[in-house]
């Protein structure tokens, strides 16, 4: 049985940093890429960060480049988020998910990814 736990969330000022971690258990996590989501109040699920099976690719949305940091240890099967210079806006729900294709490219939308994580929240407080 897959499952994935993520943690780290909490209230934060703007300015500020979390990390966000992301355990993995019940598959072959050193074979696939994860992906990092997030959903605010009434809006959709966006696609925040991806990172390729080895940790070597890393992809991220526009609007947190420069900001986060995606990151992996396979021997620890846990995938990370660090978040700095945290604004309002990122307020949300952040969520792990595991891509099972091995097809290699870094995927963006929500429904290419196989298994999810409950979610861990990240409020920002200007």
């Amino acid at each position: 049985q897959v499952q994935l736990v993520e943690s780290g969330g909490g209230l934060v000022q703007a300015g500020g940093s979390l990390r966000l971690s992301c355990a993995a258990s019940g598959l072959m996590f050193s074979s696939f890429t994860m992906g990092w989501f997030r959903q605010a109040p009434g809006k959709e699920r966006e696609y925040v960060a991806a990172v390729s099976w080895s940790g070597g690719t890393t992809d991220y949305t526009d609007s947190v480049k420069g900001r986060f940091t995606i990151s992996r240890d396979n021997a620890l099967n846990t995938v990370y988020l660090q978040m700095n210079s945290l604004k309002p806006e990122d307020t949300a729900v952040y969520y792990c998910a595991a891509d099972l294709s091995l097809g290699g490219r870094l995927r963006t939308r929500s429904q290419e990814y196989d298994y999810w994580g409950q979610g861990t929240q990240v409020t920002v407080s200007s």
